[in-house]
């Protein structure tokens, strides 16, 4: 009767320690992946089709004009085209934008992240010391 319920107890620690290295594997991607994202925010995540281009002030003015072209294009009026300081207020808001947004998804991912090693990690070790314990019983 000891001998089925050992087996259950032994699928169990086991499968518990499986899966926790295994969270532990995509935490820790996770957490690299955002250190990627910190380290150049601009080009991180997706850059999106009709968004402009923040490499450059230049790339994003040029960007505006097309799809100003384009919007013309498509109805009869003229489109406005702002001057260069408006531009560059724009341009500057913009990237601050995507680096404030950036730097805030990549710092919770991290800390959500090193919230699932440190969880996976307490579970490894506590199920992998007890089946040790147990299988010391055993013997």
């Amino acid at each position: 009767m000891d001998k089925p319920t050992r087996i259950v107890a032994q699928v169990y620690g086991y499968a518990v320690c499986l899966v926790a290295v295994i969270t532990f594997l995509i935490a820790t991607t996770s957490i690299i992946s955002s250190l990627s994202d910190l380290g150049d925010p601009l080009h991180a995540g997706y850059n999106f089709q009709n968004s402009p281009s923040l490499a450059s002030f230049q790339n994003y003015k040029m960007d505006l004009l097309r799809s100003g072209q384009q919007d013309a294009g498509a109805s009869s009026r003229a489109s406005y085209v702002p001057d260069d300081a408006t531009l560059q207020a724009m341009y500057e808001a913009a990237k601050k934008e995507k680096i404030d947004k950036v730097n805030h998804d990549s710092n919770k991912s991290i800390k959500t992240s090193a919230i699932m090693v440190l969880l996976s990690l307490i579970l490894f070790i506590t199920h992998w010391r007890w089946m040790q314990k147990k299988t010391r019983q055993a013997s």
